[in-house]
This record gives C-alpha cells, structure tokens and sequence, in this order.
C-alpha cells in the first residue's frame, strides 16, 4: 500500500502540479485547499504526511498544524 500524502495548498495549479508528480513517485494523494479541509481531512483519512502551504485561506497552516499536533503525530513540513 502506498503512503498517503495530504498536500494542502490553496492555489490550485501549484497543489495540481505538486500532486501529479509525488502520484508519479508512487504515493497516494490527498488534496485540501484551505485550512478548514485540511484538518477534516486528517482528522478522517490519517495520511502518513502532510505538506502545509502556511498562507491559507480560512485557518492559516500554523493554526492547522496547532490543531493536529494537539491530537497527532502527524509529519508535518511546512
């Protein structure tokens, strides 16, 4: 099974570009595009890393990993 990745990024060509190439190396792909889903999302799907825009619309990706660090250890890079 592969690892999964929540890429969180509010612009949409960069988070689609990104994306496309880790699917490329083989991980599976989780996207978010505010801070809002983000932790949704972490919270349902327990991905194995996330990578964290800070500039987020909603929470800013420093109340995001706030939040998460509260309840996981989840690999977080900003």
């Amino acid at each position: 099974m592969p690892s999964r990745i929540l890429l969180v990024e509010d612009a949409a060509t960069l988070r689609e570009t990104v994306a496309y190439n880790l699917r490329n190396q083989g991980y599976d792909v989780l996207l978010a595009e505010d801070g809002h889903k983000a932790v949704d999302i972490a919270r349902r799907e327990q991905p194995d890393l996330m990578l964290l825009d800070v500039m987020l619309p909603g929470i800013d990706g420093f109340e995001v990993c706030r939040i998460l660090r509260k309840e996981t250890n989840l690999p977080i890079l900003m």
